[in-house]
C-alpha cells in the first residue's frame, strides 16, 4: 500500500504540471504589471500578446509551479523603459524564483528596492538594462545566478566582494561585466563554494590576479578581459581541473607564460589576446585535448610552433597573429574539425604548398597576413569547398598563382592576397569561382595584359585589381546587360588604363577608384548617372584630366578626389552630399565662391592646396560646421584670416601656409578646441601669437614661420601633445625663460626657431624631459604625423613641414614619427651649450650655428647615435674637438667652422670624409682633412657634408655656406687652389665675403 501511495503521489505530481492554470491573484499582477510597464509596442515580442482571455501560465515568458503560482518572468529585450520603480504588481509576485529584465532601457535609475521581497529568487538577470546604483542583494539568499553587466554599480573591490560572499552562499554565476567597479578582488569570494563562472570583463581592477584565484574548486569559467590587469598571471590557474574557460583579452600588462600542462586537461577555450604573455608555445599545449578556441593574438609569443599542436583534434578558432613566431607554419597538419585559422604580424617562413589542406572540409577562414611566408600559394586552398575567407596579404609570397581546374563547387566567397611579391598573370581560374564574392588581388607584383571580361562572376562585388604592373584591357562591347551584375566596389587604380571602362550599366556600383592611371581630357558625363542614384565615391587622382564634359551634374556623392591632374579654369562646385572633396595640385586659377560653405555643409575634408587661386577666403566656409580638416595651402590668397575661422571647435587641421594672407592671426581660439595642426607658414601675417591657442591642448602641430610676428617665446602653449614648433623667420626676440611649459613638451620632435631675435642662454633647458627626441627610434614601425577622419577607415591628412638643412629647403611632406631635429640658429643666444643635449639619443638635425654660445663642444654629442647632421658654425666655442664625436657613424652633414678650436682633428672613418671647409676659421685645429698632406687629388669624390641626396630639395643660395662651397669645388681655379693652400688669403677672402654678405642681408 506503501508504494502504491508514493506511486499515486509521484503520477500527480508529474501530471499536475500539463494542467495547472494561472491562479487569478497572479494574472491580476501580471495584467497590472504589463499595464504599468512603459514599452514599446511595436517592438515588442511578449507583452504585447499578453491576454486576459487565456491562461496566464501560458503566456508568453511566464512559467508556472504546479500550484498556479508564477516562478519566472523573462521579459528580457522587450524595449521597456520605465514603469518597475515601484511596482507593487512586480514586487508582490512573492513565488517568483527567476526574473530576467535584461536588456531593456530604464535610464540608470536605481535598482529597486523592491526586489529584496523576492526571497525566493534563484536566478537574477538584469544585464544591460541601464540600471544603476548598488547590488541590493542581502535578502536575496536563495540566488545561485546573478548578472548584473553593464549596471552602474561602482564599487570598490572590498565593498562588492564582501557584499556578495555574505549574502549569496550558493552562489554558482557571477557576471559584473563593465560595471565600473574598481579592484582589488579579496579573498572573501572564496566563501562562495560553488562558484563556477566568474564574470568581470570591462572593469578597472587595476590591480593583480590574486593567487587565491586557483582555490575556486568548482571553477569553469574565468573572464576578465580588458580589468587593467598588471603584474605575473598565476600559473596555477592553468591547472585548476574543472576550469574550461579563460578569458584574459586586452590587459596590456598582464604578463605571464604556459605551464605544463597536464594531461587530458578540460580548458576548451584559451583567449590571451592583446596582454604581455610571451614566451614559447609549448609542446605540451597538445595536452589540452578538449581545446577548441585558442586566441594568442598581439602578445609576445616566440619561437617555432611545435608540431604536436596538430593533435588538438577540438580546435575550431586558432589566433596567434601579431607575435614573434618563427619557422615554418605545421597549421595545416591540424585536425578536420579546424574552422578559423589566424596567424597576422609573425614573422612565419617557409612555404604552403607542402601543407595537407585537403582534409580540412570544415575550414571557412585563413587569415595569415604580414608574416614571411613565400613560396606559390597552393591549389589546394582553392579546393576547398567550405572556404569563404582567404587573407593572405602582407607576405612575400611569389610566383604564380597556380592554374587549378574543376573549382565550380568552390565554395570560396572571399579572397584577400594584397601586399605580397605575387607575380606572373592573373589566373584563369578566378572566373570559375562562382560563388566568389570579393577579390582582392592589389599591391601585388602581377602583370601582362588581363581583360576585364575575365572577372564576370556572377556573385563578384568588389574587385580590386590596383596597384600592379598590370596592363587592364577594356572590351568595347554594347551589350545592354552590365559587364558585372552585382559589383558594388571596382579598384582599378595603377592598371595603365588610357580611357575609362564602360561602366554606365553598372546599377549597384558605388565605390570607383581609376586612379594613378594614364586617363586624359575630360570626364565623361555619363559617370555621374552610374550607380542608379547610389554612386558615393570617385577617385580619380592621379591622371592626365584637364575638365568635365558638359552637361554634367554631380550626384550625391560622399568622396569625390580629382587631385594631381590638369584641371584648370573655375574651381567646381562640390556636392552638398560629400564629406570628403580634394582639389588639390591642379591648375584652378578661379577664387573661391563666396557661398562655398553652403555646398561644403557636409564636408569633413576640404582641399584646394597646390593651385593658382586668387581673392580671399570667404567667411561663408565657417558654415561648414562638420569640418575636420582645410587645406588652403599654396595658392595666390589674399586678405585676412577670418575670425570666424579659428572659433571652429571641430576644425583639427587648418593649412594656410604658402599664401599671401596678411593681418594678424585671429585670437578667437575655442575654449576645447580640436585644433591638431595649424600651418601659416609663408605668409605676411604680423602682430602676435594668439594667446587663446591656450584653448587647444590637442595641437602637435604649430607653423608660423617665414612671417612678420613680432613677439616673444610662445610660453602659453603648455601643451603634452606638441611635436612640430616652427617660428623661423619672423621678429621674435627675448629669451626662452619658460621651464613650465618648455618642460611639458614631451612629444616635441622638430622645434625651428631660427632666424629671429632670441637671446640668452639654454643651458637652464632640461633636454631629457623631450622623450620625442629621446625614445623615437624605440617605434616598431615606422608611422607618419597624421590626422585620420573618424568617419571612414583609410582616410587621414598627412602633415608637411619645411626644414632648411646644407643650405637648401627641405619639404617633409611625410613627417616620420622618428625624424626629430632642433634648428636655433641665426639668433642671440649665448653661454655653453647644455650637456643634457646628449640624452636625445633619436635627434637626427642638431643646428646651433650663427650666435654666441661659449665654452667647449659637450662631449655628450657623441651619444647621439642617431645624428645625420650637426652644424655649430659661427659661435664662439672654444676648447678641443670631442674624441666622441668621431664615433657618430650615421653623420653625413658636419660644419663647425669659425669658432675658436684647436687641437688635432679627431680621427675616425666618417670624419675622415668630411672636407677641411667643415672646420674652416679655426686656427688652432690640424691633422686631416685641413692639413694639405690628407687631400687626395683628383678622387672626384664630393665630401658626404655637402652631398645633395633629399627627395624635395628646392636650391636656394645660402650664403652661410659659401665658404664650404669654394672648399668643396676642389680643382676648379685658382681661387680655390689659394683657398686650400694659402692661409693668410683664405682669411682675407672670407672676411670680405662675410663684409659683402652682412652689406646685402643685413637683416639675415
Amino acid at each position: 500500500m506503501k508504494t502504491l501511495f508514493f506511486l499515486s503521489i509521484f503520477c500527480v505530481t508529474c501530471i499536475l504540471p500539463a494542467f495547472s492554470q494561472c491562479l487569478d491573484d497572479q494574472k491580476s499582477l501580471l495584467l497590472g504589471l504589463r499595464n504599468s510597464l512603459i514599452f514599446d509596442l511595436s517592438a515588442s515580442t511578449r507583452l504585447v500578446h499578453w491576454n486576459h482571455t487565456k491562461d496566464c501560465c501560458n503566456w508568453d515568458g511566464i512559467e508556472c509551479d504546479v500550484f498556479g503560482h508564477v516562478i519566472s518572468l523573462q521579459l528580457d529585450n522587450e524595449m521597456i523603459s520605465g514603469g518597475v520603480e515601484n511596482s507593487e504588481y512586480l514586487f508582490n509576485l512573492s513565488y517568483l524564483e527567476k526574473l530576467n529584465l535584461a536588456y531593456n532601457n530604464f535610464h540608470k535609475i536605481q535598482i529597486p528596492k523592491g526586489l529584496s521581497n523576492l526571497a525566493n529568487l534563484t536566478h537574477l538577470n538584469l544585464a544591460c538594462a541601464n540600471f544603476a546604483g548598488q547590488m541590493l542583494v542581502q535578502n536575496l539568499k536563495e540566488l545561485k545566478e546573478l548578472y548584473l553587466d553593464s549596471v552602474h554599480i561602482s564599487a570598490q573591490g572590498k565593498n562588492w566582494c564582501y557584499a556578495i560572499s555574505s549574502s549569496l552562499p550558493d552562489l554558482r554565476i557571477l557576471s559584473l561585466r563593465y560595471c565600473e567597479l574598481s579592484g582589488p578582488i579579496i579573498s572573501s569570494l572564496l566563501e562562495l563554494p560553488s562558484l563556477s563562472v566568474l564574470q568581470l570583463d570591462g572593469n578597472n581592477l587595476v590591480s593583480a590576479v590574486p593567487d587565491f584565484s586557483a582555490n575556486f574548486s568548482r571553477l569553469t569559467t574565468l573572464s576578465l578581459a580588458d580589468c587593467s590587469l598588471f603584474g605575473p598571471f598565476p600559473e596555477k590557474i592553468f591547472e585548476i581541473p574543472t576550469l574550461q574557460n579563460l578569458v584574459l583579452s586586452a590587459n596590456v600588462l598582464l604578463s605571464g607564460s604556459f605551464p605544463q600542462f597536464l594531461r587530458d586537461g578540460s580548458l576548451s577555450t584559451i583567449a590571451l589576446g592583446d596582454t604581455n604573455f610571451s614566451g614559447p608555445l609549448p609542446d605540451f599545449i597538445s595536452n589540452l585535448t578538449m581545446l577548441s578556441t585558442l586566441d594568442l593574438s598581439d602578445c609576445n609569443f616566440s619561437g617555432p610552433l611545435p608540431p604536436s599542436i596538430g593533435n588538438l583534434t577540438e580546435l575550431t578558432y586558432f589566433d596567434i597573429s601579431d607575435n614573434n613566431f618563427t619557422g615554418s607554419i605545421p597549421l595545416f597538419h591540424l585536425s578536420k574539425k579546424l574552422r578559423y585559422v589566424a596567424a597576422s604580424r609573425n614573422s612565419l617562413t617557409g612555404s604552403l604548398s607542402s601543407m595537407h589542406f585537403e582534409g580540412l572540409s570544415n575550414l571557412v577562414y585563413i587569415c595569415l597576413e604580414q608574416n614571411l611566408l613565400s613560396g606559390n600559394i597552393p591549389s589546394s586552398l582553392f579546393a576547398l569547398r567550405s572556404l569563404k575567407l582567404l587573407l593572405l596579404s602582407e607576405n612575400e609570397f611569389h610566383g604564380q598563382v597556380q592554374e587549378l581546374s574543376n573549382l565550380s563547387s568552390s565554395s570560396l566567397e572571399f579572397l584577400d592576397v594584397r601586399y605580397n611579391h605575387l607575380e606572373g598573370p592573373i589566373p584563369k581560374f578566378f572566373s570559375k569561382l562562382e560563388k566568389l564574392k570579393t577579390l582582392l588581388l592589389s599591391s601585388n607584383k602581377f602583370n601582362g595584359t588581363v581583360q576585364l571580361e575575365m572577372f564576370k562572376i556572377p556573385s563578384l562585388s568588389t574587385l580590386e585589381l590596383s596597384h600592379n604592373d598590370l596592363f587592364v584591357q577594356l572590351t568595347d562591347s554594347d551589350s545592354s546587360l552590365p559587364l558585372f551584375p552585382n559589383i558594388t566596389q571596382l579598384g582599378l587604380a595603377s592598371c595603365k588604363l588610357q580611357r575609362f571602362p564602360n561602366l554606365p550599366r553598372q546599377s549597384r556600383l558605388w565605390n570607383l577608384d581609376l586612379s594613378s592611371n594614364q586617363l586624359t581630357g575630360e570626364i565623361p558625363n555619363w559617370i555621374w548617372e552610374i550607380g542608379n542614384g547610389s554612386f558615393t565615391f570617385l577617385n580619380l587622382s592621379n591622371n592626365l584630366l584637364h575638365g568635365f564634359q558638359k552637361p554634367y551634374k554631380f550626384p550625391s556623392l560622399n568622396s569625390l578626389d580629382l587631385h594631381s591632374n590638369r584641371f584648370h579654369g573655375e574651381l567646381p562646385i562640390p556636392p552638398s552630399s560629400s564629406f570628403y572633396v580634394d582639389y588639390s595640385y591642379n591648375y584652378f586659377t578661379s577664387s573661391l565662391p563666396n557661398d562655398i560653405g553652403h555646398f561644403l555643409s557636409n564636408a569633413y575634408f576640404f582641399s584646394v592646396s597646390n593651385n593658382n587661386l586668387t581673392g580671399e577666403i570667404p567667411p561663408s566656409i565657417c558654415s561648414a560646421n562638420p569640418l575636420d580638416v582645410l587645406d588652403l595651402s599654396a595658392n595666390a590668397l589674399t586678405g585676412g584670416i577670418p575670425p570666424c575661422l579659428t572659433k571652429k571647435k571641430n576644425l583639427a587641421v587648418l593649412s594656410l601656409g604658402r599664401n599671401n594672407l596678411s593681418g594678424t592671426i585671429p585670437d578667437t581660439f575655442s575654449v576645447n578646441c580640436n585644433l591638431q595642426t595649424l600651418d601659416l607658414n609663408k605668409n605676411v601675417l604680423g602682430g602676435k601669437i594668439p594667446r587663446s591657442l591656450v584653448n587647444c591642448p590637442s595641437l602637435e602641430l604649430l607653423n608660423i614661420g617665414n612671417n612678420r610676428i613680432e613677439d616673444t617665446f610662445p610660453c602659453m602653449l603648455m601643451t603634452a601633445s606638441l611635436r612640430v614648433l616652427v617660428l623661423r623667420s619672423n621678429k621674435f626676440y627675448g629669451d626662452l625663460q619658460c621651464l613650465e611649459a618648455i618642460q611639458k613638451w614631451l612629444n616635441l620632435q622638430i622645434i625651428d626657431i631660427s632666424n629671429n631675435n632670441f637671446s640668452g642662454g639654454i643651458s637652464f633647458l632640461s633636454f631629457s624631459k623631450w622623450r620625442g627626441m629621446i625614445s623615437a627610434n624605440d617605434n616598431k614601425q615606422l608611422t607618419y604625423n597624421n590626422f585620420h577622419l573618424g568617419f571612414i577607415p583609410g582616410y587621414y591628412y598627412q602633415d608637411a613641414v619645411t626644414l632648411y638643412m646644407k643650405g637648401l629647403e627641405m619639404n617633409l611632406t611625410k613627417i616620420l614619427t622618428i625624424f626629430t631635429s632642433i634648428d636655433f640658429s641665426k639668433n642671440k643666444f649665448y653661454g655653453e651649450i647644455p650637456y643634457s643635449i646628449g640624452d636625445l639619443k633619436s635627434l637626427y638635425g642638431l643646428n646651433l650655428s650663427h650666435n654666441e654660445f661659449t665654452g667647449s663642444i659637450p662631449a655628450s654629442i657623441g651619444n647621439l647615435t642617431q645624428l645625420g647632421f650637426l652644424d655649430l658654425s659661427v659661435n664662439k666655442l672654444t676648447g678641443k674637438i670631442p674624441v666622441e664625436l668621431a664615433s657618430l657613424t650615421s653623420i653625413s652633414v658636419l660644419n663647425l667652422s669659425y669658432n675658436r678650436l684647436f687641437g688635432k682633428i679627431p680621427e675616425g672613418p666618417q670624419f675622415q670624409t668630411f672636407s677641411a671647409a667643415s672646420f674652416e676659421g679655426n686656427l688652432g685645429l690640424y691633422g686631416c682633412p685641413v692639413d694639405t698632406s690628407c687631400i687626395k687629388i683628383g678622387s672626384g669624390v664630393s665630401p658626404p657634408g655637402f652631398q645633395n641626396g633629399e627627395v624635395h630639395l628646392k636650391k636656394e643660395i645660402d650664403w652661410d655656406y659659401v665658404s664650404a662651397a669654394l672648399g668643396f669645388a676642389v680643382g676648379f681655379g685658382s681661387t680655390v687652389w689659394l683657398t686650400l693652400h694659402c692661409k693668410r688669403w683664405r682669411e682675407m677672402f672670407f672676411g670680405k665675403v662675410d663684409q659683402i654678405y652682412l652689406k646685402f642681408f643685413p637683416n639675415c
